[in-house]
């Protein structure tokens, strides 16, 4: 993995319950703003998307769990940055809990069935970054490459690549990632959306 920015001053740490709310910001950030309206619908708001993320946050059976989130420290000690990542394996088990909190805030009427049967974004063959944001005032500063050079360690923990999904659209996503050494190895659907998928090989 390329080292392209200077990150000698950023320290990443494990999330705790207490980030909760900074985890739900995080995910938030990474989706953007028209898949957080899909979520929300006619009748929900963003906050009640940051209610169902900042719940995930707090579990521990959770893709979303604080327990799956590293945070990013700048220099002056600040949240700078989130990234949540797991074994791809562990994805359909860990995100019924997604759908039960969903389905509290938006009354959403989904069976175990039917979640066990929407498209997987993410494998057992890969170790999954699901989300990283950084705060815009934090931009620019390396953040981002500390927070994947952090879950690619994790991924070579486990003896697996780390894997990530990123939208067509989304050219200077892909070229961050193609900058640190992500390759794309095929397609995989989320939210509706077919992606890329990308490796860190």
């Amino acid at each position: 993995m390329k080292d392209t920015k200077d990150i000698k001053d950023i320290s990443i740490i494990d999330a705790t319950p207490e980030d909760a709310d900074f985890i739900a910001w995080g995910i938030m950030e990474a989706v953007g703003p028209e898949l957080v309206d899909q979520m929300a619908g006619e009748d929900g708001t963003p906050e009640d998307v940051h209610l169902v993320f900042s719940r995930l946050a707090l579990r521990d059976d959770s893709q979303y769990s604080y327990l799956n989130t590293r945070i990013a420290l700048a220099s002056d000690g600040q949240k700078a940055g989130v990234c949540v990542s797991y074994d791809g394996a562990l994805l359909k088990e860990l995100r019924r809990s997604f759908f039960e909190e969903a389905g509290k805030v938006f009354d959403w009427r989904m069976t175990p069935s039917e979640v066990e049967k929407l498209p997987g974004e993410t494998c057992s063959e890969e170790f999954y970054l699901d989300t990283i944001a950084t705060r815009p005032d934090y931009r620019g500063k390396g953040i981002a490459h500390a927070l994947i050079r952090d879950a690619a360690a994790k991924a070579e923990s486990k003896g697996l690549p780390l894997g990530l999904l990123v939208a067509d659209h989304n050219s200077e996503a892909r070229r961050l990632y193609e900058e640190i050494g992500f390759r794309p190895v095929g397609r995989r659907w989320f939210a509706g959306e077919e992606m890329t998928n990308m490796r860190l090989k």
